[in-house]
C-alpha cells in the first residue's frame, strides 16, 4: 500500500512559483554537471520509505491549503556537512489538487491515502478554464 508524504511549501506562494523555483534549481544542477532532479532536502528519512518510493507522492502545502502533489521517485541518504539528511527526489511534473484545509506543523508528515485530496485532472470540475488562482478564490468564498 502507498503512503504519502505531507509538507509545507514555506516562502512560496503558488505553485507557478514551485515550479519555476524547481525548474531553476534543474537548470542550476545541469550547469554544475550534476542530473538533473527535483530535490528536496530534509533532516529525518521517512521510516516508512519503501512504501512511498515509486507509489507515493509529496502533497504541498501552500496558504493553509493542500494545493498540489509531486510523485515520489526515490529517497537517498545525505550527508551536509557531517550530519544525516535525506533527499526526497521528485518527479518534475506538478499535480494539482483539490483545495483541503491543512493546519501549519513542522517538517513533514506521513499522509495516508484516505486522506489525499483528489487530483484536478481526475475529477470533472466546470470550471476547468478557469484560472487556478480564480478557482481557490472561489472556493475560499464558498462559491465553487
Amino acid at each position: 500500500m502507498a503512503v504519502n508524504l505531507i509538507k509545507l511549501c514555506v516562502g512560496i506562494s503558488s505553485i507557478e512559483e514551485l515550479e519555476s523555483l524547481q525548474q531553476n534549481r534543474r537548470r542550476r544542477r545541469v550547469a554544475e554537471d550534476a542530473e538533473a532532479l527535483n530535490i528536496h532536502v530534509t533532516r529525518n528519512t521517512p521510516k516508512r520509505a519503501e512504501e512511498i518510493i515509486g507509489k507515493g507522492s509529496l502533497y504541498w502545502v501552500m496558504k493553509r491549503r493542500v494545493v498540489a502533489r509531486q510523485p515520489i521517485v526515490d529517497i537517498r541518504p545525505m550527508n551536509i556537512e557531517g550530519k544525516k539528511h535525506c533527499a526526497i527526489i521528485l518527479n518534475p511534473e506538478i499535480i494539482r489538487t483539490h483545495l483541503k484545509p491543512c493546519r501549519p506543523f513542522q517538517g513533514w508528515r506521513y499522509l495516508e491515502l484516505a486522506d489525499t485530496p483528489a487530483d484536478l485532472s481526475t475529477t470533472k470540475v466546470a470550471s476547468d478554464d478557469m484560472p487556478y488562482h480564480l478557482q481557490d478564490e472561489l472556493r475560499s468564498l464558498g462559491l465553487l
